[in-house]
């Protein structure tokens, strides 16, 4: 009593003509496209409230690429740039302090991130049907003028042609030599400033 083999599935909705995944032997460059979005978080304790709030701020203006290499190195020229003049929260004011006294973005108008290798990515990038994947991006980030190593956690998704998902790190303020925000109503603000990058990227082999 053999069972009989199971009916083929029709494609659904044309998925046969869909783009096959990059060639793996290749460099893939996964280029930030629209729909990416940088974001700051602080929490903040505002006088004559009993508790804190999280101040966040957004930008759009996101440029650059990360460049992999089939054994999961990346490649010295990935980039990506933060236009910090273009961040807004839902107070002109506090985005008019955070520019001028903390950002100070004058004389500091981008942060960048250069990115040095990934820890727990698999090589080569995965593909195909919503391929997902964890793992730690470490970076050279400057900002404010200062350039630290930072770990990013990353958790993203794979597709054939593009690649998105969301990459969180948390610095101090005085590791980046910032002031810390200090406004009229402000009673205090926590050291940490969370940074988060919600990416879109198409991908292409080079």
């Amino acid at each position: 009593g053999r069972l009989p083999p199971p009916p083929q599935q029709p494609p659904a909705g044309g998925r046969a003509s869909a783009p096959p995944p990059p060639d793996k032997t290749k460099p893939h460059k996964l280029e930030i496209t629209t729909g990416t979005r940088a974001r700051y978080k602080v929490t903040e304790q505002l006088a004559g409230i009993s508790f804190p709030s999280d101040a966040v701020g957004t930008t759009e203006a996101i440029t650059g690429a990360i460049i992999v290499n089939p054994d999961g190195t990346i490649a010295p020229e990935s980039k990506l740039t933060v236009d910090l003049k273009s961040l807004t929260s839902d107070q002109s004011m506090r985005d008019g302090y955070i520019q001028q006294r903390t950002l100070e973005t004058e004389k500091f108008p981008t942060l960048v991130i250069v990115p040095k290798k990934a820890v727990g990515l698999p090589a080569p990038l995965p593909a195909g049907q919503q391929a997902q994947a964890g793992f730690q991006l470490i970076v050279d980030m400057t900002l404010h003028g200062v350039t630290k190593e930072t770990t990013w956690n990353v958790v993203a998704t794979f597709g054939n042609t593009s690649v998105g998902g969301r990459a969180t790190t948390t610095v101090v303020f005085a590791d980046f030599n910032m002031t810390k925000p200090t406004l009229a109503r402000l009673l205090s603000v926590d050291d940490k400033i969370q940074l988060e990058i919600e990416f879109r990227c198409t991908r292409t082999a080079m």
